[in-house]
C-alpha cells in the first residue's frame, strides 16, 4: 500500500493486468453478482434526470425494475447503488446481437443522448474505491469471472491503473494520476 493525498492505493493495481475482454466473458459483471454498481449521492440526482434519455436503450425487464425500485436503490448501510433485475442483472443492463451484456447509460452516451458516462464504479472497474471520513482506499477487486481480462492484460502488458487510467483521473484528478504513474515507474 502507498499514499497519494487522501488516497491510501494497494499497489495490486501497479503490479497486476487486465484487459477487458467481453468477447470471452460476456460482460458477466454487469450480470452476475449480489449487488448493483455502487453510486455516490450526486449520481443518484444524476440518474435521476437522465433516465428519461436511458430508458430507450433498457428491456422491458429493467423498465419494470426500475418502476419497481426506482432509479437507484439504497442498501440498509445506507450506501446507494443500481437497481437488480431479479437479484442479478443490473437493471441498466441490455444485450447486443451477439448476448454481451452493455451499459444502457454508456449506449445513451455514446449515441450523444447524455453528456455523463456511467457510474465510476463501474468505470473504475476492477478497481474499487472505499471511502472513509479521513481517506479513500483503492484496491483491486480480483473476481474470477475477469480470468480471461487478467489473461488478456498480461498478454498485452497493460497493467490495471492504464486500464482504468480514463476513470482513475475521472475521480481523483489528472495531477493524482501523474504521481501514480511517479510511483507505478519507481516501483517496477
Amino acid at each position: 500500500m502507498f499514499q497519494i493525498g487522501k488516497t491510501i492505493v494497494s499497489e495490486e493495481i501497479i503490479e497486476n493486468d487486465f484487459l477487458c475482454n467481453l468477447s470471452a466473458c460476456k460482460g458477466a459483471c454487469c450480470i452476475d453478482g449480489e449487488a448493483g454498481a455502487p453510486l455516490s449521492k450526486e449520481e443518484t440526482k444524476i440518474l435521476e434526470d437522465i433516465y428519461p434519455k436511458v430508458r430507450p436503450f433498457l428491456r422491458e425487464k429493467s423498465i419494470n425494475a426500475i418502476a419497481q425500485q426506482g432509479v437507484f436503490i439504497t442498501t440498509e448501510e445506507g450506501d446507494f447503488e443500481t437497481p437488480l433485475i431479479d437479484g442479478a442483472d443490473c437493471a441498466y443492463v441490455f444485450f447486443d446481437k451477439k448476448g454481451i451484456a452493455l451499459c444502457a447509460i454508456e449506449e445513451a452516451y455514446n449515441q450523444g443522448d447524455i453528456s455523463w458516462k456511467k457510474p465510476v464504479s463501474c468505470h473504475l472497474y476492477p478497481i474499487r474505491v472505499k471511502d472513509y471520513s479521513e481517506f479513500s482506499a483503492v484496491n483491486y477487486e480480483k473476481w474470477e469471472i475477469c480470468d480471461d481480462a487478467c489473461a488478456l492484460g498480461k498478454e498485452l502488458q497493460v497493467p490495471i491503473y492504464k486500464f482504468v487510467k480514463e476513470a482513475l483521473i475521472r475521480k481523483f484528478g489528472e495531477d493524482w494520476y501523474s504521481e501514480l504513474e511517479k510511483v507505478a515507474t519507481t516501483k517496477k
